[in-house]
C-alpha cells in the first residue's frame, strides 16, 4: 500500500503539471482511468472536457507557472497544494484532490482556488 501511495503522489503531480503546461491529452492518456468524474463546475465529466479546458487555458494564458507546495496521500486520494502565477502577477493558491482506482489511474477530481490577496491582516503566507 505504501508503494502505491508514493506512486499515486508522483502520478498526480505529473498529471497536473503536464496538463497545466499544455499537454492535457498526453496527461489523460498516461494517468486517467476508464472514467473521469469532474467536480469543478467549469469542466465537464470525462477526458475530453478536461483536455478542452486545459488546451484553452494554454492558448489564452501561455505565460503562467505552477509550484507544488505540498502533496498529501491517504488511501486512494492524493491532495495537491499549489501556488500558481498567471499573467500580470495574478497569484492563486489551489487545492486539488484526485481519487485513484485500483490500477493507479485517476478517476475523480475536486478542487478549490483562491486568489492571493495583496494585503493580509497577519504576516502568514497562504502556504
Amino acid at each position: 500500500m505504501e508503494n502505491n501511495l508514493e506512486q499515486n503522489k508522483q502520478n498526480a503531480i505529473a498529471f497536473y503539471r503536464m496538463a497545466y503546461e499544455g499537454t492535457p491529452k498526453k496527461a489523460v492518456e498516461l494517468y486517467v482511468g476508464n472514467e473521469y468524474i469532474q467536480h469543478n463546475p467549469d469542466v465537464g465529466n470525462g477526458p475530453q472536457p478536461f483536455i478542452d479546458y486545459f488546451n484553452r487555458m494554454a492558448e489564452e494564458y501561455s505565460e503562467k507557472s505552477i509550484d507544488f507546495v505540498r502533496c498529501i496521500t491517504e488511501g486512494d486520494l492524493v491532495s495537491l497544494h499549489t501556488h500558481q502565477i498567471w499573467p500580470d502577477n495574478d497569484q492563486y493558491v489551489t487545492m486539488d484532490f484526485f481519487r485513484f482506482d485500483n490500477n493507479g489511474k485517476i478517476v475523480k477530481h475536486w478542487d478549490a482556488i483562491q486568489q492571493i490577496p495583496k494585503t493580509s491582516k497577519n504576516n502568514n503566507t497562504m502556504y
